[in-house]
C-alpha cells in the first residue's frame, strides 16, 4: 500500500477515535491545547503559509469534535497563538507547548489534542518530517510517549 494511502488512513481513524470521545472533549484547556498544536503544525517548518493556514483553519471548522465550540472562538485562538509564532518562532513555541500541556493530567485529552496535530499534519497526504518533530514535541509536554502514536 503506498504510504499516503497508509496515512489517509490512519489520520481517518484517528478522527474516528476522536468523534467516539467528542462528549468527554468539552474543556476549555482541550479547547486551547487543540488551537495551540493546530497552529504549532501549521507553522512547523517555521513560516506560515496563507494557503496552509487557510487549509488548517477550514479543517478546524469542518472537524467534528471541536464543533462543541463555537467557530469563531476558536479561529480567534487558532490566531492568538499563530501571532505568537510570527512574532517569535522560538519564545512562541514554548509559550504554545506549555498550553498543550495543560492537558497532560487528563490523558483523554491529551491524546486527542495530539490526534488532532496528526489529522492536521497529514491532512494533505503528507505528513512531513518538521511536523511529526513538533507532534513528537508535544508528547513530551503532554507525558505521551510518542511511539504509541508511531513518531
Amino acid at each position: 500500500m503506498p504510504i499516503w494511502n497508509q496515512l489517509r488512513q490512519s489520520a481517518q481513524s484517528m478522527q474516528g477515535q476522536l468523534n467516539a470521545k467528542k462528549n468527554d472533549l468539552k474543556s476549555g484547556a482541550f479547547r486551547d491545547a487543540s488551537m495551540a498544536m493546530c497552529a504549532l503544525v501549521a507553522a512547523a517548518d517555521g513560516s506560515i503559509d496563507p494557503v496552509e493556514r487557510q487549509r488548517v483553519a477550514s479543517l478546524i471548522v469542518g472537524n467534528d469534535v471541536l464543533s462543541n465550540f463555537p467557530a469563531d472562538d476558536l479561529q480567534r485562538r487558532f490566531n492568538d497563538y499563530l501571532g505568537k509564532l510570527q512574532a517569535d518562532f522560538d519564545f512562541g513555541k514554548v509559550s504554545i507547548l506549555q498550553e498543550i500541556g495543560k492537558v497532560k493530567k487528563k490523558p483523554t485529552e491529551a491524546r486527542a489534542v495530539i490526534q488532532i496535530g496528526i489529522v492536521i499534519g497529514g491532512a494533505d497526504g503528507n505528513f512531513d518530517k518538521t511536523e511529526q518533530a513538533i507532534v513528537r514535541e508535544a508528547c513530551f509536554a503532554v507525558g505521551i510517549n510518542p511511539e504509541e502514536f508511531d513518531l
